[in-house]
């Protein structure tokens, strides 16, 4: 054989063991040549929120999905559970359009409406993660049709609370056992290699304290801690932002770490060096993350794919001074929004008196709710002892709660007598784990709440 024979089979030998080692991505899909079978990207993106003040949720959702779109996944293999109540509502000065960010792009066009409405619940949220299409009640049947090659990416965003996160029905919860329970469930049917999951929410550290195993291949990182509240951001009243919106775009954990995929090429940044930068920026709270550490070595392009290598990608900062003014707590946003709604109203308009009413009636709420959560543990410890023990903090490592079936019907039992916690009142969901976990009765609860929200009280 020739020497430039040699040399052409010399070649071909090299590229086909380059090969063999090779990632190979096509069509949201992630594999090496040597598998018996290609793994997929999957995403489940949630805002669990409604109404117009709550903007920034199914924002962040949308941007979420332009940057997977933009990665290569399939609308097939994204599953997107939000309202849809923001792009065409009355009150959007830019209707059919969604942005996330001063003068930003629209993020909503193209966003598969896959539960909308009612059907964004709890009950539909679990199904679709388990891959239990018999089990939706609506919707477009897209589930985590997944298998043990497969790569998860899983992103909520809304209001929560110690122990909890919301959904768009006020007597419709997430708890942290039960969700915890659903990916155990999804491991043990070994469906999915591994996943990675982002959660925005007050108290949302709650929803993983001392509950999510390490050996499960999962990964989360959250909004704050267990015990402090997640926060808003882009808001009226902030320099660049458009004052027609009248509320917040984005929330900051949300679009910290969106605005740095946007920025950075997915292929070259781990999960590590993402959590850090997002904690940074993210001043106002603190970023923590759980379950398997591994994780944070992988590339970001494993899960949400990365923009063609043509692409040219903005230098990122961390610092917030240079785009970010102000943040407001997630559950005073709601406060804001009616507030900027009174003064833009004419005066003597009906508008005027209508958003006099409504910021009005949030006020009295959350007097109701200061008040009854203050009686009851009055009437259950003492005057002095009250705030210390519904206040209580576990340490580090410990879940909320021991007896997570005492505390969902404790807070259903509050409701029940005193009507809807409501996203405010959430904040008091401590006070019913800590009841329990001072064995507090079922009965002695419904007697001292009776008592607290009698109409006399009241």
């Amino acid at each position: 054989m020739s020497i430039q024979g040699l040399v052409v089979l010399l070649f071909l030998s090299v590229l086909s063991v380059s090969t063999i080692g090779s990632t190979l991505v096509e069509n949201g899909s992630t594999s090496t040549t040597h598998h018996k079978s290609k793994g997929k990207r999957w995403a489940l993106l949630i805002a669990g929120s409604n109404g117009y003040d709550n903007y920034r949720h199914q924002a962040d959702v949308c941007h979420a999905y332009q940057i997977l779109k933009k990665g290569g996944l399939k609308d097939e293999n994204i599953i997107v559970f939000m309202y849809d109540d923001i792009a065409n509502n009355t009150e959007n000065p830019r209707p059919g359009v969604i942005i996330n960010k001063p003068n930003g792009k629209d993020v909503y066009h193209g966003v598969p409406k896959d539960y909308t409405g009612d059907d964004v619940n709890s009950h539909n949220f679990y199904a679709a993660i388990l891959g239990e299409k018999t089990a939706l009640k609506g919707g477009s049947g897209k589930v985590l049709e997944t298998g043990p090659n497969d790569h998860i990416f899983i992103y909520y965003t809304d209001h929560g609370a110690t122990g909890l996160l919301g959904m768009p029905s006020e007597s419709d919860f997430v708890y942290a056992k039960d969700l915890i329970h659903v990916l155990k469930k999804k491991h043990a049917a070994k469906g999915y290699k591994s996943m990675v999951f982002y959660l925005e929410a007050c108290e949302s550290g709650s929803m993983f304290e001392g509950l999510l195993p390490k050996n499960m291949n999962i990964y989360a990182t959250t909004a704050s801690n267990a015990e402090e509240s997640s926060y808003a951001t882009y808001c009226d009243g902030d320099p660049g932002v458009p004052t027609e919106f009248g509320t917040c775009l984005g929330d900051l954990y949300s679009i910290s770490w969106l605005e740095d995929c946007d920025a950075n090429d997915l292929r070259k940044e781990t999960f590590g060096v993402q959590y850090k930068r997002v904690r940074s920026r993210t001043n106002e709270s603190h970023v923590m993350q759980y379950g398997d550490m591994s994780h944070i070595k992988e590339f970001l392009y494993t899960y949400m794919g990365a923009t063609p290598k043509t692409h040219s990608y903005a230098p990122f900062t961390s610092s917030p001074s240079e785009s970010i003014s102000r943040t407001v707590s997630q559950r005073d946003v709601a406060l804001l929004y009616f507030l900027q709604k009174l003064n833009r109203a004419p005066t003597g308009s009906h508008e005027k008196i209508e958003a006099q009413k409504q910021l009005r009636k949030e006020i009295a709420r959350r007097k109701h709710v200061d008040y009854s959560i203050t009686k009851i543990g009055e009437l259950l410890f003492g005057t002095e002892r009250s705030s210390k023990v519904l206040m209580n903090v576990r340490p580090s490592g410990q879940p909320l709660v021991d007896d997570w079936e005492c505390f969902k019907m404790f807070i259903r039992t509050y409701e029940s007598r005193c009507g809807k916690l409501s996203k405010y009142g959430m904040k008091y969901t401590r006070a019913f784990a800590n009841m329990c976990n001072a064995g507090v009765s079922l009965e002695k609860l419904v007697a001292v709440s009776d008592q607290a929200c009698s109409k006399k009280h009241v």
